[in-house]
């Protein structure tokens, strides 16, 4: 498979062959989206906690006598329709983890990868590097290439440059091609990799 190297001024520069075990897979729906549910998953603290009923403190002794009153009964000011009462079905903490292998792992991001290139939703540029950090460069450059919406720049290496100058485009996700996961894929517009990302892809999981 053969795709296009195009430079930051949005001008073909030459030519890349693709791994097929990586961007000619056939397109996964269920596993990409077990794949991004567990990943969503697994970001939750799980610390929320509130008190039940017997946990709140006080609420010990009948407000007042069962009959008679011409009030509703009450046991306790400490129930949940009581101001400052106990929350029913209160939340504790746990563990939201979902546990997905490797091979799902690396299946689900293929599948994503070769679905952006079928839809001509993933660009190569040869180099993203900047002059200086400033942000005006970078939106400039993404739109010479054709990035319109959200985007998912992948780089190959760290480049404190670049993540200055692109941070405070809101539409605009920087990571590292070791990092690079489905969610990120997924919810893009567009993926614009370097070239020495998509070697550097193509050498872990090729």
């Amino acid at each position: 498979m053969i795709a296009k190297v195009i430079n930051t001024l949005g001008k073909e520069v030459g030519t890349v062959e693709l791994n097929d075990e990586i961007f000619g897979r056939e397109y996964n729906p269920a596993l990409i989206h077990q794949v991004v549910v567990a990943q969503l998953a697994n970001k939750r603290q799980g610390t929320k906690s509130a008190l039940t009923r017997t946990e709140v403190r006080g609420g010990g002794r009948k407000p007042w006598r069962q009959k008679g009153t011409g009030r509703a009964r009450q046991g306790s000011i400490r129930a949940p329709q009581w101001t400052h009462g106990g929350v029913v079905f209160a939340p504790k903490p746990r563990d939201f983890s979902k546990k997905i292998n490797k091979q799902m792992r690396v299946g689900a991001l293929c599948s994503a990868l070769s679905k952006k290139l079928a839809d001509n939703e993933l660009i190569i540029v040869d180099n993203f590097n900047i002059e200086q950090p400033k942000t005006k460069l970078v939106a400039t450059a993404l739109n010479n290439i054709g990035i319109e919406k959200t985007a998912l720049l992948v780089v190959n290496g760290h480049n404190e440059d670049l993540l200055r100058a692109s941070r405070n485009i809101q539409t605009v996700t920087l990571t590292d091609v070791a990092l690079l996961n489905v969610y990120e894929l997924v919810r893009a517009n567009k993926c614009v990799f370097t070239l020495d990302a998509v070697n550097a892809l193509m050498e872990v999981y090729a």
